[in-house]
């Protein structure tokens, strides 16, 4: 005969202490969500609706524009393209190497410089290294603004003014790089490694360029894509720098179209379509260094 056993007095298998798993609830969807959710829908509306505006625009024609930018007609996206480019003996193109020349070169030249500043900052010590250092930061609060005109005196007095040196030269030097470029020594170059290669014999020129430059990679590529998005934005000072239309970056060429465009509708498409393609660079730039600098904005976080 099979004797059944009762569950009510068989012993329990599990470990002493052990307590069925309660079944999960989901939590009540609450106010401070729908708000937190509604306040990031409010922002990525703000952010995405002028961008949506500008690839509409760059698309319409001027009769487009005057009827309605988010109306399906009038587009002629072809037609502004090859407009931009041919407008004034193809000066947009012209604007766009000037910008490439300006943005790329003062932005490797400043990245370098800021690199030696803030590793010899972090490095050495010399006599009134502190306080330099102190009046580095004290240029990180003075805006830009306000050092143009003492800058295009001093060009005045070198006759560089109007010439591709006067927004060059400028761009080179960033105090805030300067600052960073300590705090990426400080975060990726360790201090026996120097003293190895001192050991060794090597100099300190080729320890900083064949040693502590490449432990810098990350930093030095943060530090040039801060300032190539910085210069290729820059305005105020190549519209103080700069008469001659063919050394104008893009900047102030869109800026100079779009005055026109307020006698001239002709010229709004092409402003606006210039305005869209100038932005591809700095966009194409981000994204494809973006694993360098991305690193290195995490430079120091983590001891």
């Amino acid at each position: 005969m099979t004797t059944v056993a009762d569950p009510r007095t068989e012993p329990d298998a599990r470990p002493a202490g052990h307590r069925p798993a309660a079944p999960r609830r989901r939590r009540p969807w609450s106010t401070s969500k729908i708000a937190v959710n509604t306040a990031l829908v409010l922002a990525a509306a703000y952010t995405l609706f002028p961008a949506a505006w500008m690839l509409l625009a760059a698309a319409k024609t001027g009769a487009g524009l005057m009827a309605g930018v988010f109306s399906l007609q009038d587009l002629d996206l072809s037609g502004n393209l090859s407009r931009l480019v041919h407008q004034d003996h193809g000066i947009y193109l012209r604007w766009c190497l000037n910008s490439l020349l300006y943005a790329g070169g003062g932005a490797v030249l400043c990245a370098l410089v800021s690199v030696a500043a803030g590793y010899a900052f972090d490095k050495y010590a010399f006599r009134g290294k502190e306080k330099l250092f102190a009046l580095v930061l004290v240029g990180v609060l003075v805006p830009t603004s306000a050092t143009a005109i003492p800058l295009y005196l001093l060009a005045s007095k070198v006759h560089l003014v109007n010439t591709v040196w006067a927004v060059l030269i400028p761009s080179v030097v960033n105090p805030f790089l300067v600052y960073l470029g300590r705090v990426f020594s400080a975060g990726y170059v360790p201090d026996e490694v120097l003293e190895a290669a001192r050991i060794d014999g090597a100099g300190e020129l080729r320890i900083f360029f064949s040693i502590a430059l490449p432990m810098l990679r990350s930093g030095f590529t943060t530090m040039t894509l801060f300032q190539f998005s910085a210069i290729w934005n820059g305005f105020f000072l190549a519209l103080m720098m700069l008469s001659n239309l063919k050394l104008y970056p893009v900047t102030l060429g869109i800026y100079i179209w779009s005055m026109q465009a307020a006698t001239d509708p002709y010229m709004k498409p092409l402003a606006i379509c210039g305005a869209v393609i100038a932005v591809v660079p700095v966009v194409l730039l981000f994204l494809c260094l973006q694993r360098y600098w991305r690193s290195g904005l995490t430079a120091g976080a983590v001891k």
